[in-house]
């Protein structure tokens, strides 16, 4: 971004659904600690009985600091193994090759409305999301409603 190299945290369930992202200048543990509890709160009605990453020594101490401040649960275990990994590696893989085209992005908030949308033509087209309503009509109203547009 504008030269400068930036983080894309994202973070999928088991079935490949998104959950969230986030944008960071860094990749340390305060980067992995807002992620994580950013990630938390969207699966707030739904407790986590494990979490997977990759082997980023960040991880474990904001998993930690979260477990410690009451935000998720002291039994969720966290798994670092390589093949558990690959939902997300191959979903992030995917979602490289929509932005390469883009030639990168100059500014965060750029870079951030871009990846959210298409992060939400991805979420329509594989079928994740309950539509208000069937067909193109139904997508145009979730679009409007993720982005806050009026209709």
């Amino acid at each position: 971004m504008g030269g400068q190299w930036k983080y894309l945290f994202r973070a999928v369930d088991k079935h490949g659904q998104l959950i969230d992202f986030m944008l960071s200048n860094r990749r340390d543990t305060g980067a992995a600690y807002r992620f994580l509890r950013k990630a938390l709160k969207t699966m707030s009605d739904c407790p986590l009985s494990s979490i997977t990453t990759d082997k980023l020594a960040s991880y474990p101490k904001a998993i930690r600091r979260l477990q410690s401040e009451g935000l998720l649960s002291k039994d969720a275990e966290h798994r670092t193994s390589k093949y558990m990994n690959n939902i997300i590696e191959a979903d992030h893989g995917a979602l490289k090759r929509v932005i390469r085209p883009t030639r990168g992005f100059q500014r965060m908030a750029t870079a951030y409305a871009t990846i959210k949308g298409f992060e939400a033509m991805r979420m329509i087209r594989r079928g994740h999301c309950v539509l208000p309503q069937p067909g193109v009509t139904g997508e145009i109203r979730l679009v409007n409603q993720l982005f806050g547009l009026a209709a």
